[in-house]
């Protein structure tokens, strides 16, 4: 195993070495169940997610055009309503008082006009989040990005693996204790979901790269500041039709989607796994910013809290 910056085939990748550890949880989610022994074969992992400078950096050279950028129509989303076949994409817009979990949109608009670098919307400006992970991506935006560079995305077993830093079966990144010293370490919300938040992270929305202490690989935000697409589709160790009818934690489904959720990948809409919660995870509502936790987004739906990090496979012979 070799972790030297040298032999790094991009600048800021780590190596993660491989090998066996229990994937899933049996003590949060149902869709994390059941914890099985998996094994993934060494690879090179970006230390952080991508961020706004390395993605303008991408979009400077290639002309790429998000998928919030561009404008839908009615033949690919049928039933649709026809305000929202506009460019534009999903927002986090606080209720200032409390109000029921059981309906995400109290708490997420579509918004005209906000992509990567209009986070917020169209009078808003990413010009100060250059070192912030890049939001209102799609997998199809992360994949596209992952090719340019010369990188793929990490499968979901990969992605676990290296988020678990090397501490098998541990509830969190840091180990199994939600809140040591009560100090929070990581980018999420603190107070009662939606509409309290604390900032007892010092963070009302992402935060830079590397704001919080890496795990035993080295990875920056393996937990929290923003969910991060995966190459896996979505699966649930439920009843397929329970499991594709329920709604997503704080995750929102993209809202011109007027059918259910594909289960199988050759359908429309398939999902992609996402992992590691976001800023806007809260133990009273959505728990999920632990490495066994996962949600399945469709695969054309960006937000305001989803970015995504890459992975370089290699061959044994080029590891040592």
């Amino acid at each position: 195993m070799t972790s030297s910056a040298e032999t790094a085939p991009f600048k800021n990748m780590v190596w993660i070495p491989g090998g066996r550890f229990r994937m899933g949880s049996e003590d949060f989610y149902p869709e994390e169940r059941p914890v099985r022994t998996v094994s993934v074969d060494g690879f090179w992992m970006d230390s952080h997610p991508v961020t706004v400078a390395e993605f303008r950096r991408f979009v400077k050279a290639t002309g790429y055009v998000t998928t919030a950028e561009t404008m839908p129509t009615a033949q690919d989303y049928p039933g649709a309503d026809p305000d929202l076949l506009v460019a534009g994409s999903l927002v986090f817009t606080p209720p200032d008082r409390p109000v029921p979990l059981d309906d995400y949109r109290r708490w997420w608009s579509f918004v005209p006009g906000a992509y990567w670098r209009r986070p917020d919307g169209p009078d808003s400006n990413a010009g100060d989040r250059q070192r912030h992970p890049v939001t209102h991506v799609s997998y199809f935006d992360a994949l596209a990005y992952a090719q340019w560079a010369g990188k793929e995305l990490a499968t979901e077993a990969e992605w676990e693996f290296a988020a678990r830093g090397g501490l098998d079966g541990k509830a969190y990144v840091w180990g199994d204790e939600h809140s040591p010293g009560r100090k929070p370490l990581a980018n999420v919300w603190q107070g009662r979901f939606p509409w309290e938040n604390l900032l007892e992270d010092g963070y009302a929305g992402t935060s830079p790269i590397g704001s919080f202490t890496p795990n035993g690989y080295g990875l920056s935000d393996m937990a929290g500041n923003v969910w991060e697409w995966t190459a896996d589709y979505f699966a649930a160790e439920l009843d397929a039709t329970d499991a594709y009818s329920r709604p997503s934690c704080c995750v929102p489904s993209n809202p011109r989607i007027t059918t259910p959720q594909a289960v199988s990948p050759a359908e429309p809409y398939p999902r992609r796994v996402i992992k590691g919660g976001s800023h806007l995870c809260a133990p009273n509502y959505c728990l999920r910013y632990r490495p066994a936790a996962r949600q399945g987004e469709s695969e054309e739906t960006s937000t305001c809290h989803i970015g995504f990090r890459c992975v370089v496979r290699t061959g044994s012979e080029s590891r040592r």
